[in-house]
């Protein structure tokens, strides 16, 4: 008895601002259309930080984001159903893994975004299996494959055309 009350005292507890703030990608999941187009482009707005593009910074920016954004996901979902359309940290870490190693020019970063909002709505394997999965991971797993297809994308074309 005493556990059930504790899991529905759990179930109707409002998650933190915190797990909010950084689970709605700095509140722009609430935009009230294209939240994750909305996201994608605060991502990038990082990028205005002096040194956040350079690979030293990025990729740990990246990877913390990711374990937090598991976390924080995870407790959105439990509170407002799967994958809630207002979680939105997965579109950052997406955006920002898609320029792993890019030389930072406009139209690379340009490209990155077109790219990746095509493939995050797209959801080409196994990005799709993730996002028909329950849990923070799979939410974030889904960009994180859209992200890391962007980036190939981009290094091939580099390369190549």
């Amino acid at each position: 008895m005493e556990q059930n009350q504790s899991e529905n005292k759990e179930q109707t507890q409002s998650v933190s601002f915190v797990v909010k703030f950084f689970a709605t990608g700095f509140f722009s999941g609430y935009a009230p259309f294209a939240s994750g187009t909305v996201s994608s482009a605060v991502g990038l707005l990082f990028l205005l930080i002096p040194g956040f593009s350079v690979h030293l910074f990025i990729i740990p920016a990246t990877i913390v984001f990711f374990i937090i954004g598991g976390f924080v996901s995870g407790k959105m979902e439990q509170q407002f159903g799967q994958d809630p359309s207002i979680v939105t940290i997965d579109e950052i870490v997406g955006m920002w893994l898609s320029l792993w190693f890019v030389p930072m020019t406009y139209m690379n970063v340009a490209l990155a975004f077109f790219i990746f909002r095509i493939l995050d709505v797209l959801k080409p394997y196994p990005a799709g299996d993730f996002d028909k999965r329950r849990g923070g991971w799979n939410i974030m797993l889904d960009d994180v494959v859209a992200g890391l297809y962007t980036n190939i994308i981009i290094q091939i074309a580099l390369r190549y055309i």
